[in-house]
């Protein structure tokens, strides 16, 4: 679950943290209303919402005066902003108005997950405002990286020693480090990542950018974050399948994928690709699925125009396949199949479940293997 930027700088604040002056609005009145509070220019103007690239897309801007301020918060506000990571847009539902900074240097600044390495990792750069895969990119030796122990956490010496190579007030730089692991911890993050975080011309440290992603395993000890989740930011079939606790992602392809369990989704994902298509999603029933989350999984595959062809590939240990099989007929029963369905079954109940599928009346096509399904979908979506 991701948080905006003005949610991420309020917890910042709550823990100490130098962050810009500012406020959130939700209406040119409300912009007005803080740029009063605020009373000075320049400011900046910052489109919420999630999706990297704002600056390169219009959605960062200066103001000079009350004139430009009310034309850039127009322009933005109730409105779509296409960045290169969200192409088809987000609707701009909130500003944030801030005090603009004199910027010395700009640094990036993250704690998130290595899962190769089973740590915590504290990422530095002295390449701040780019993305960190740019960075990665164009100067990978920038990156500095502090693996930490979670047993010990993140320790002064470690936050010291990237101060020391990114030649910034040391003391300074390591409060900041150790209260962003603190926060890390406390909120069950993903990721909190600072881009920029910069040094201003009176040498002081600051945050300029502020983002927080929330593990989604973790939302049931973090109620009160879970309620700040802006759904206008996420597609209407992500917010249907939350409903029903399945995990799903909008992707590009036109195949649909329905499977149980994140790793064989992210295989069934590669085979598809590797026979010459593309998943229009991922989607994971889950092993404990029931006759009515697989029902409304498929309802959800079927809302998606872009699925030419669904493919269903399923390993039925503790989610059994007749139950599997009957959730698929009972959604069969309420929603007209548009396009083909190739299944692909292996696991318990195997040949009860392959009988429900006989005797339903629908016209399934079944494969014995990944692979035989991912070409037979391949080749139906491309055949149309």
């Amino acid at each position: 679950m991701k948080l905006h930027e003005y949610q991420a700088k309020e917890i910042f604040k709550e823990y100490g943290l130098p962050v810009p002056e500012g406020g959130v609005a939700h209406s040119l009145e409300e912009v007005l209303e803080v740029a009063k509070r605020l009373s000075t220019y320049p400011l900046v103007v910052k489109a919420q919402v999630h999706c990297g690239g704002r600056g390169k897309a219009g959605g960062v801007k200066l103001v000079s005066n009350e004139e430009e301020l009310k034309e850039v918060s127009s322009s933005l506000l109730g409105r779509p902003l296409k960045t290169y990571q969200c192409p088809d847009g987000k609707p701009v539902n909130a500003l944030l108005i801030e005090k603009a900074t004199k910027i010395k240097e700009e640094y990036y600044l993250s704690i998130t997950l290595d899962r190769s390495k089973e740590k915590f990792i504290l990422m530095a750069s002295s390449s701040g405002g780019m993305e960190i895969e740019e960075i990665a990119k164009r100067d990978p030796k920038s990156i500095i990286v502090e693996e930490v122990e979670p047993e010990l956490g993140l320790m002064p010496f470690q936050a010291r020693r990237v101060a020391l190579k990114l030649s910034l007030p040391m003391r300074e730089f390591a409060q900041i480090a150790l209260k962003l692991y603190k926060i890390y911890e406390d909120l069950d993050a993903s990721l909190v990542e600072v881009n920029p975080l910069v040094l201003t011309e009176e040498g002081k440290l600051i945050l300029l950018d502020a983002k927080i992603d929330i593990d989604d395993n973790a939302l049931f000890r973090q109620k009160e974050l879970a309620q700040k989740e802006d759904e206008s930011q996420l597609s209407p079939l992500e917010v249907e399948a939350k409903r029903y606790s399945l995990n799903y992602v909008k992707l590009n392809g036109n195949i649909g994928c329905m499977v149980n369990g994140a790793g064989l989704a992210m295989a069934t994902m590669d085979i598809i690709k590797l026979a010459g298509g593309e998943p229009a999603n991922f989607l994971d029933v889950g092993g404990g699925a029931n006759v009515e989350q697989i029902a409304n999984a498929f309802k959800i595959l079927m809302s998606d125009e872009d699925v030419k062809v669904v493919f269903i590939n399923i390993f039925g240990g503790i989610l059994r396949i007749d139950r599997l099989a009957k959730g698929l007929v009972e959604a069969l029963k309420e929603i007209k199949p548009r396009v083909p369905i190739v299944v692909r079954f292996e696991g318990t109940n195997l040949e009860e479940g392959m009988k429900i599928l006989k005797e339903s009346g629908f016209n399934f096509i079944t494969t014995k293997t990944m692979w035989e399904g991912a070409k037979k979908a391949v080749e139906l979506a491309k055949n149309g």
